[in-house]
């Protein structure tokens, strides 16, 4: 009858074997038990029975439902999903390596900076993953892994909305970012490896240069994808506050080199992207998912999952029981 139904605990079902002697107990004592003595009862016999007298022998069936309904409880009927969880695990092992040199505090994503758009966009981009373990390397003038790979996506975002410019030594250190980033996938045994390289700017800054980067990442086999920040030209920089605590916007020329992130891109196999608006940005990381192969990181079976049902059985129980009492205290009193 209900074919995709289980019990957890079955053994307790064992338990119903006492409800036909716990009804039959109730039946036993109540005609056994005289009701009223009274030397003249055939006076009270003309009377008929009233209302009462046929509800009383249901109170016991009552409490049988409420041993029923509770026993139910108990065994924890749970109902099987009509999908299957393939218990495969499959993922990639991404780097993202984000630039935090003085330049992405640069407007042209007003009201926000470059920054605070590529925080967010990161942020939605790690809330979407399922199985992908992510890693995070912030550069500037040097490059440091803030975050090793990782499939705690709440103590990633709590780690990247604490990241901010004028921390590291100013300039913009690519190569040292690739490097850093490719030591994190070095030792990886996942299937589809890859560098999401976030920057604004040309390198100026580090001691490994990118193209060697590069060099190291194509031995690996390991492609980066590039994605350049900004609209590039003069854009709106901030240079201070004025009297009223108002930021000051000026015209900056930011130098960009996008014929470099594209070479590193095609030396890796890997894709080059441009985004001159936080829209661009989010199609940019999802681009590079699309293009990645999945691999298996976990081998498995496959597995049914179950949902729990025992909690309108448990009602049922307290609600009857409660009812019993109810009856027995005040409409079905019955007076010795």
């Amino acid at each position: 009858m209900f074919p995709d139904l289980a019990f957890h605990s079955p053994q307790v079902l064992w338990g119903l074997l006492l409800v036909p002697v716990l009804l039959f107990q109730a039946w036993r004592e109540r005609r056994q038990r005289a009701a009223l003595r009274f030397s003249g009862a055939h006076v009270f016999a003309r009377q008929g029975r009233g209302f009462r007298a046929y509800l009383l022998p249901v109170l016991p069936g009552v409490r049988a439902l409420a041993v029923v309904a509770a026993l139910v409880a108990l065994a924890r009927p749970q109902s099987r999903d009509a999908r299957v969880r393939d218990l495969s695990v499959e993922g990639i092992d991404i780097v993202v390596a984000l630039d935090l040199s003085t330049s992405m505090e640069a407007g042209d994503f007003r009201p926000q900076n470059r920054l605070h758009v590529a925080k967010e966009v990161l942020a939605e981009f790690i809330s979407n993953r399922v199985n992908d373990r992510i890693g995070l390397v912030v550069f500037a003038g040097a490059a440091y892994t803030q975050a090793p790979l990782t499939l705690d996506y709440g103590v990633l975002r709590e780690v990247l909305k604490q990241i901010r410019t004028r921390v590291l030594e100013d300039g913009t250190a690519i190569g040292d970012a690739l490097a850093t980033s490719l030591n994190r996938l070095r030792d990886s045994e996942a299937k589809s490896r890859v560098v999401v390289l976030i920057t604004d700017g040309d390198n100026n800054a580090g001691k490994i240069s990118p193209l060697d980067a590069a060099s190291m990442a194509e031995s690996l086999r390991i492609p980066v994808y590039t994605i350049l920040v900004g609209k590039g030209g003069k854009v709106p920089f901030p240079q201070g506050q004025d009297l009223f605590g108002n930021v000051v916007w000026r015209e900056t020329e930011i130098p960009i080199n996008p014929e470099l992130l594209q070479d590193i891109a095609s030396r890796t196999g890997g894709e080059y992207y441009r985004a001159t608006d936080p829209e661009g940005l989010k199609q940019g990381l999802q681009k590079v998912l699309d293009s990645l192969e999945r691999s298996k990181l976990v081998e498995g079976g496959a597995s049914a999952t179950y949902r729990e049902d025992f909690h309108p059985y448990l009602l049922a129980a307290f609600g009857l029981a409660a009812l019993e009492l109810l009856l027995r205290a005040t409409f079905l009193r019955v007076f010795p």
